[in-house]
């Protein structure tokens, strides 16, 4: 890559950083991954540089590579699971409801398979088009509306489901939560 080229592109990770590192935490739900997964794309974006011929998209490129590699990782996952002898202590959240919200949401999002997850991020969180959306995941138009409903469709009756469980242990109710839960399997 040329000199000009090198420092084009330091130019636009300078500019753009913090907003691809927002995508791609939004992607990940662990904010080291995210810097990770955002490090992944950068590195593998910048020895095709020179070959994105409209700089305007390169952030639609940059999503797609974050996209393409978070995919990549949910394949390759390993069971990260360690057999200890005692349960580790449970932590304590300091009880914002922000806090709260998005922790469920960020839980409530591992429901769904990658690629309406994809979708659900770009169109609500990034707040792109379903063209956009179409774009940066190489789908119609009509997939990403699909898709998306569909995805929706999940996430309301998976907080539904959470919710009445919810309710039914908060009135000591514990039958009716393990009966839903046999059901759901």
């Amino acid at each position: 890559m040329a000199q000009g080229e090198v420092l084009e592109f330091e130019e636009y990770v300078r500019t753009r950083q913090d907003a691809l590192l927002r995508s791609a935490r939004r992607l990940v739900p662990d904010p080291v991954d995210a810097q990770d997964l955002l490090q992944t794309a950068l590195a593998r974006t910048y020895g095709r540089w020179d070959g994105i011929a409209d700089k305007t998209l390169a952030d639609a490129y940059l999503r797609r590579v974050m996209i393409n590699t978070r995919t990549e990782w949910w394949r390759a996952r390993k069971l990260e699971e360690v057999p200890t002898e005692q349960l580790p202590d449970a932590r304590v959240e300091d009880g914002s409801e922000q806090r709260a919200d998005r922790a469920l949401l960020m839980d409530v999002l591992k429901v769904l398979a990658p690629k309406q997850r994809s979708v659900v991020v770009l169109r609500h969180w990034e707040q792109m088009s379903t063209e956009e959306t179409a774009a940066a995941l190489g789908m119609s138009a009509g997939t990403v509306k699909s898709t998306l409903h569909r995805a929706l469709a999940r996430l309301r009756q998976e907080l539904e489901s959470r919710d009445l469980d919810f309710r039914a242990l908060e009135h000591g109710n514990v039958r009716e939560v393990k009966g839903r839960e046999r059901c759901a399997a």
